[in-house]
């Protein structure tokens, strides 16, 4: 009947949870942050150091991310948050050494929350070492407490910038080194917890901590702008089941929009200003603009983009101009406040002139100073609504 199956598998479960009691009870002398010295003879990487290295850069990365999260309420005790942070980030990894986690590999992390209430820590370093991990896979949760958020970002962010500091960025299929996940574990907690944060200044400023524990990184700048663009091609997988179309995120990623937050805000702001009419024939012009600048421009090997002499317009170009004078400073203001559906607005109100002007006006004249003018116009017909998005990213 199933007895003898039943008494094996109670014999063996039985041994091993003789064996988690012996390890909890070993373990239990040594408190965590005893352990942590432990880290220096447990390799992270050959070129990267050990794991307490690792420990060191995340902890001032996790000091910096406070910094930057302040403006938040939920970041507001500045002080106390960083100390906490820093306390979680410095024991996050000390349960590796752990006869528990040693034996039962897949409860780091977990043990180390249970260690450090034991040994008296705060409870929020003891959730943070716990949900520092995470998210580990698309099923799972994300840390929603402040210092989790703080170490589990810090976390990430590291190893991202310290295996493309010695490049060794994922290749076609393979990602020995999860950064792939690490990418999206970024996304998921930014996103999931409206985190207004620069990810161009946190990748920089971790390219940086480990440029100064590794010898011969690339420039700090190039690593930056290979993360970010490795970021964007993760949200766009990321984003793709929500029907948020990819070139709309590239467009926006192109004029230096690092804060995701932000940025799918503009996304959808731009989404639904290409959906109207006045959208979709503005794109349709820009197209035209852009297209005969960058012709032009590859033929006489020279750029269209300084500035046009007024005088020389006809009515048509006058009115054209009347609309981009001062658009380019209303629309910075409209997007550094993020009121990107006012910034769409005053974008709309451009598709009328720049209508009127490819109907009325010939650019290419034989008029040499007439012809240049002209181009230098349209090339601000593209810099203006490049403010915007990158109108050249956008597909259809």
């Amino acid at each position: 009947g199933g007895k003898a199956i039943v008494a094996g598998n109670e014999r063996v479960l039985r041994a091993r949870l003789s064996d988690a009691r012996f390890f909890w009870d070993q373990d239990r002398k040594v408190r965590l942050e005893d352990r942590v010295l432990a880290l220096r003879d447990r390799v992270f990487h050959a070129r990267l150091g050990s794991v307490y290295d690792k420990v060191g850069r995340v902890e001032k990365l996790a000091g910096y991310l406070v910094d930057q999260l302040s403006a938040d309420s939920r970041f507001r005790r500045h002080d106390e948050l960083k100390r906490l942070a820093e306390r979680a980030a410095r024991l996050a990894k000390a349960d590796l050494s752990t006869g528990m986690v040693g034996e039962f590999p897949e409860l780091q992390g977990v043990m180390g929350r249970y260690y450090a209430l034991n040994d008296g820590e705060d409870p929020a370093v003891a959730d943070a070492i716990a949900d520092h991990y995470k998210p580990l896979g698309p099923n799972d949760t994300c840390p929603a407490a402040p210092v989790g958020i703080i170490v589990a970002l810090a976390d990430k962010i590291d190893t991202l910038a310290a295996f493309f500091a010695i490049g060794e960025p994922p290749t076609g299929s393979r990602d020995p080194f999860a950064l792939r996940r690490a990418a999206l574990g970024v996304i998921r907690l930014v996103l999931e917890n409206r985190l207004a944060l620069s990810l161009g200044h946190a990748f920089a400023l971790a390219a940086l901590i480990v440029a100064e524990a590794v010898d011969a990184t690339p420039e700090q700048g190039s690593i930056k702008n290979a993360l970010l663009d490795f970021v964007a091609d993760r949200l766009k997988v990321h984003l793709r089941e929500q029907g948020i179309r990819h070139d709309l995120i590239a467009a926006v990623f192109a004029v230096d929009e690092d804060d995701l937050v932000r940025l799918l805000a503009r996304v959808e702001a731009l989404r639904q200003f290409l959906d109207s009419e006045d959208g979709a024939n503005l794109l349709t012009a820009y197209r035209r603009a852009a297209n005969i600048v960058a012709i032009e421009e590859r033929r006489d090997s020279r750029r269209y983009d300084g500035p046009v002499d007024t005088s020389l317009f006809q009515p048509d170009e006058i009115r054209l101009w009347q609309h981009l004078s001062g658009m380019g400073t209303a629309l910075g203001s409209f997007l550094e406040r993020g009121a990107f559906d006012r910034a769409m607005d005053r974008l709309s109100t451009l598709r009328q002139p720049v209508d009127e002007f490819f109907e009325h006006v010939t650019v290419n004249v034989d008029d040499k100073e007439l012809r240049e003018n002209r181009l230098r116009l349209l090339s601000r017909i593209r810099a203006t609504m490049n403010q915007v998005a990158d109108f050249s990213q956008i597909e259809g």
